[in-house]
């Protein structure tokens, strides 16, 4: 059995949506993978509410204690103030997958539904409906059933839906040490191997003769039972029982003293178990994955017929990056694949992002939740093969963005967050990524952010396509022509905030020499030049004052040749024919731009045409 879907209505930034005919149709309605689920998204984008309404149904086997509170109500959008919250929420989680052995505990709850494959299969529906009075909460419970009804979930049957809950910013070190209510005791306590009903069990006949030895020593006494030569453990007991029999009375001499090291009842012997590492001075990282070791021990035991389900979040949490790419390796294939434990993780982690298949990560933006398997987006088979391939960390921090600027090689990555900073529009400050698709692959990278079903509305994310026209001024098409190629470009990509900006004239560096920052850009490739033929790092004084002499040279020599002659002389005679590095050109053009005035500069980059696809791709981004 496993999680197949939540809804939810009116929990936390989740509200309900009114469909035509009046009704409301929940917040959040979200399938799950059967194994991984990774759960990925910017700070405040619904991650942890997802996981706290799926607890709330299921509770835990740390057992903690969770309710709703007045704050877990939806603020609608049309409403503003504290006091103007939802008055009733619901959550709804569906299970599927049963196998009879773990139908048998819930007979009385389960509904049966068409499969997949036709045939008819169990499902489970669980849910809770709560309604508040002012501030306050009426007590409310969990049911299940499949009508609306349902009936109260109890018994051995609330037991086993229960799943495991780890919680960002564990103090992992902490959770392993001994003490009655330690989260080491409550999982030993649930292991095979430590049944209680067990009175033989081993541990119990070792703390019995170690309590033994112990009581020994404090009597004076060695293991043989013969006097120690040593009777400072003897003499220290008879005070603190010579103390004792002065504070009690004449009735209460039965009480007296002694020490063991836990009493002869497995449940006490292990509380007294601390769970450590034999590494000395071990650090946060190397404790947390010690904690999930010990955690993972509850959703492998043999023959156990409950809810096999693990949330964690912020998975990453004290791990370094090849850590956590270990750790994601062994739960995918070992636990959820092997073992068949669902796990349902949140991260911040672009490492993580980039590992994990692109079918299991869920993102989560603008209170929704968008899964990326091949029935929820507009990806074809061969863009999931080759998305695995190439999506790595540096392009991963898509997942995490607020907009998203797609551009097809290095130059373009170098230099549109320059002028996005020059016209006012960081792109760290709009929380806006740059990738760079190596000219290849702006269809496979913008069908992420196309959904196959609209009904559960658009992702939200506008993404800019940055793309070279691509044909020469010189191949005698007319404007018509060229038009209608860009129109045909541009439709490949466009859709649900995906926009194309393609440059006006041919690429981005012919379009910038045509530009009224061309004389900008010449000094920026004559500076690569020199710099792509040095063995030394940077421009001596002398190579930039042989710049700035070939360069006044050159545009006297250029007075009264038309723009796109100027254009022609630097991209083909120049920048093609010497085979400058395009990349090099706009690290170099990037600091040219910085050493201008920047007001001047910034009104020459707005009122220009031949770079008015840049400033467009940039404002599409960062709206």
């Amino acid at each position: 059995m496993y999680l197949s879907e939540l809804r939810i209505w009116n929990f936390r930034r989740f509200g309900t949506k009114k469909l035509a005919n009046g009704s409301e149709s929940p917040g959040l309605s979200l399938r799950f993978n059967e194994g991984l689920n990774l759960l990925v998204g910017e700070n405040d984008s619904g991650k942890t509410a997802i996981v706290d309404a799926i607890k709330l149904i299921i509770l835990t086997q740390s057992r903690e204690y969770i309710r709703l509170e007045y704050e877990d109500f939806h603020i609608p959008p049309e409403l503003h103030g504290e006091n103007e919250r939802s008055n009733w929420l619901r959550i709804e989680c569906i299970f599927r997958g049963f196998e009879n052995k773990e139908a048998k505990n819930f007979l009385e709850w389960l509904g049966i539904e068409k499969g997949h494959s036709g045939k008819e299969e169990y499902f489970l529906r669980a849910f809770l409906k709560a309604e508040r009075k002012g501030l306050k909460i009426p007590p409310y419970n969990v049911k299940a059933g499949p009508d609306e009804e349902g009936l109260y979930l109890e018994g051995e049957a609330r037991d086993l839906l229960r799943g495991l809950y780890l919680k960002p910013l564990r103090d992992a070190e902490s959770e392993l040490i001994p003490g009655r209510r330690s989260r080491l005791a409550q999982i030993l306590n649930s292991h095979d191997a430590f049944d209680s009903s067990g009175a033989d069990h081993r541990l119990l006949w070792v703390t019995k003769n170690a309590n033994r030895s112990i009581q020994n020593y404090f009597k004076g006494l060695g293991d043989d039972d013969k006097p120690l030569p040593d009777q400072a453990g003897k003499q220290l007991l008879e005070d603190i029982n010579t103390y004792l029999s002065k504070f009690f009375t004449e009735n209460e001499k039965n009480k007296v003293a002694s020490f063991s090291i836990a009493d002869p009842e497995l449940k006490s012997i292990l509380e007294k178990l601390i769970l450590d590492l034999v590494e000395a001075k071990a650090g946060l990282g190397s404790y947390n994955r010690l904690y999930i070791a010990a955690e993972l021990l509850l959703l492998k035991r043999e023959d156990y017929t409950g809810l096999k389900l693990a949330l964690v979040e912020e998975i990453e949490a004290h791990l370094h990056p090849q850590a956590q790419l270990r750790l994601i390796e062994y739960l995918h294939d070992e636990i959820s694949v092997k073992s068949k434990v669902q796990l349902i993780l949140t991260t911040h982690s672009p490492n993580l992002a980039s590992k994990v298949k692109l079918r299991n990560l869920i993102i989560c933006k603008n209170g929704s939740a968008f899964p990326m398997d091949s029935s929820s987006t507009e990806l074809e088979k061969g863009d999931y093969l080759f998305l695995e391939r190439f999506l790595d960390v540096t392009k991963a921090n898509l997942f995490f963005a607020q907009g998203v600027i797609l551009v097809e090689g290095h130059a373009e990555n170098l230099l549109i967050p320059v002028i996005a900073e020059i016209i006012g529009k960081p792109l760290s400050q709009y929380g806006v990524s740059i990738v760079d698709v190596n000219g290849i692959a702006f269809l496979r990278y913008s069908r992420i952010f196309r959904r196959k079903n609209l009904d559960r509305g658009e992702m939200g994310i506008p993404v800019s396509v940055v793309i070279d026209n691509d044909i020469p001024p010189d191949k005698g098409l007319e404007e018509a022509q060229v038009q209608q190629e860009k129109t045909k470009k541009a439709a490949r990509y466009d859709g649900q905030g995906v926009k194309t900006f393609i440059s006006p004239v041919w690429t981005l560096e012919y379009d910038i020499s045509l530009s009224s920052i061309r004389d900008l850009f010449y000094k920026a490739v004559l500076r690569a030049e020199k710099i792509q033929n040095s063995d030394q790092i940077g421009l001596t004084t002398k190579k930039i004052s042989e710049i700035e002499k070939q360069f006044q040279i050159d545009f006297v020599d250029w007075t009264g040749r038309t723009r796109d002659q100027v254009a022609s002389k630097i991209f083909k005679d120049i920048i093609q024919q010497k085979n400058i590095s395009k990349a090099i050109i706009a690290q170099c053009f990037t600091d040219v731009l910085k050493q201008e005035e920047q007001g001047e500069l910034r009104q020459r980059i707005l009122d220009d045409h031949c770079l008015k696809y840049l400033v467009g791709a940039i404002n599409h981004a960062c709206s």
